[in-house]
């Protein structure tokens, strides 16, 4: 199983606008008309459950939005960019571009990742009642880019853990469907593997979590990978070998335990059953005696212990039981729900709010030019061509309306000084 994979994703860049004048005739002196380019396509997670692991990501590492179209004359506007979908297993976490938490639990639901640019305005919409002819349009920006690492945490509500060997792959080819590899020498089970149990009208899904070593949680044996699938469970399952080939019940018990306490996210305060395997491995008195003992060493931490053999079957109507008594009787919040996430009206704009006062920020860099700071002034430039007249002077007009040359000014700035704007620089007339 690949619970992990790194990916490189684009969202696609927006179109630009168009320059356009009506020609029509009979009509001398058309006004302008240039559409506007469409916004780029987003890079889109989508949630399939027929998806098992990451795997099919390891081989295609990089994905690239649509880009929009641009706007063209008679107020024809660009098509917005197609978006790239990629499809990930339930339980698959990441954390977009944006900063912000991305969590896949339901079937369907989608979490944008990357966002495309937005599409340039048509010369169209500058026009005024002193701006009549207008000969520029914006440019459409990039999307967002950059690399993003994607984990799988598999849902389920219970998870059998314990020492390799324990018995766990052959207690949950015996309780469920699941076919997991099941043979006489430890680390048999390389990967997760899931199986649900019936109990009259309810199901639960059984995790078999690989065995786990000392030093799991560090990353020793991939324990560290395998120990954050148990994050999502409701309760544990602890198998406990009665006739272990190495070392003694108690001790396996204790590291194990010891492991989950190591690794955080409290794993170590999940619901706990202690279940003792292999009892036909020994009498039933020897069997009764362990079961006891392990009562009374666990009983004030209101465990409940029993013994199985899986080979027999002996133990398993009661475990099954055990099982759903212990699990809550409501539905997990991160299991709720039908699939997507309800459509956003998308915003003609997105609102930046850069670090400084209103917005932005002027330095006076030691060649005695000076830089603006500023994500919507830096916004602002990337639209405009600055070889364009028109479009330099509704720039200049801009920076006037929002306070920039004002600060310019406070900060020591002289008409003709060299200003900088991200990776533009100009001199400054105002």
């Amino acid at each position: 199983m690949y619970d992990r994979a790194k990916i490189f994703i684009e969202g696609g860049a927006g179109g630009n606008g168009c320059v356009s004048f009506r020609r029509e005739a009979h009509v001398p002196k058309g006004g302008p008309d240039g559409g506007d380019g469409g916004h780029g396509g987003d890079v889109v997670l989508v949630c399939d459950p027929s998806r098992r692991d990451l795997g099919a990501l390891r081989g295609s590492k990089h994905f690239r939005a649509g880009r929009g179209k641009h706007g063209e004359g008679s107020t024809r506007h660009g098509a917005q960019g197609e978006d790239r979908e990629i499809a990930v297993p339930a339980g698959t976490q990441a954390e977009s571009l944006d900063g912000s938490r991305v969590d896949l639990v339901n079937a369907g639901q989608r979490a944008v990742v990357a966002h495309g640019g937005r599409g340039g305005h048509g010369n169209k919409r500058f026009a005024n009642s002193t701006r009549q002819t207008p000969r520029f349009a914006e440019r459409g920006t990039g999307g967002e880019e950059g690399w993003i690492e994607l984990r799988l945490k598999l849902l389920a509500d219970a998870g059998l853990i314990g020492l390799p060997n324990a018995g766990k792959s052959s207690l949950l080819a015996r309780l469920t469907r699941a076919a997991p590899k099941v043979a006489d020498y430890p680390f048999t089970t390389l990967s997760p593997a899931l199986g649900t149990i019936e109990d009259d009208d309810r199901q639960a899904v059984l995790a078999d979590i690989p065995g786990l070593i000392e030093g799991a949680a560090e990353g020793a044996g991939l324990g560290h990978e395998f120990l954050a699938h148990v994050e999502r469970c409701a309760m544990l399952v602890h198998l406990v070998d009665l006739a272990p080939l190495e070392g003694d019940p108690v001790e396996n018990y204790e590291a194990v335990r010891a492991e989950l306490s190591s690794y955080g996210a409290e794993l170590d305060r999940l619901p706990e059953l202690v279940v003792l395997s292999k009892r036909d491995l020994l009498e039933a008195t020897q069997v009764g005696a362990a079961v006891e003992e392990w009562k009374k060493r666990l009983g004030g931490e209101g465990v409940e212990v029993l013994a199985i053999s899986s080979a027999t079957g002996e133990g398993l109507g009661e475990l099954r039981h055990q099982i759903f008594a212990r699990l809550p009787e409501t539905v997990p919040a991160r299991m709720e729900g039908s699939g997507g996430a309800e459509a956003e009206f998308e915003a003609e704009h997105r609102v930046y709010r850069p670090v400084g006062e209103g917005g932005y920020s002027v330095q006076r860099e030691a060649d005695g030019g000076f830089r603006v700071l500023g994500r919507g002034v830096e916004l602002l430039f990337e639209r405009h061509d600055l070889a364009n007249e028109e479009a330099l002077a509704y720039l200049e007009q801009r920076l006037n309306e929002i306070g920039v040359v004002a600060a310019l000014r406070a900060a020591g700035f002289e008409p003709g000084d060299d200003v900088r704007v991200g990776d533009q620089e100009f001199e400054l007339h105002p």
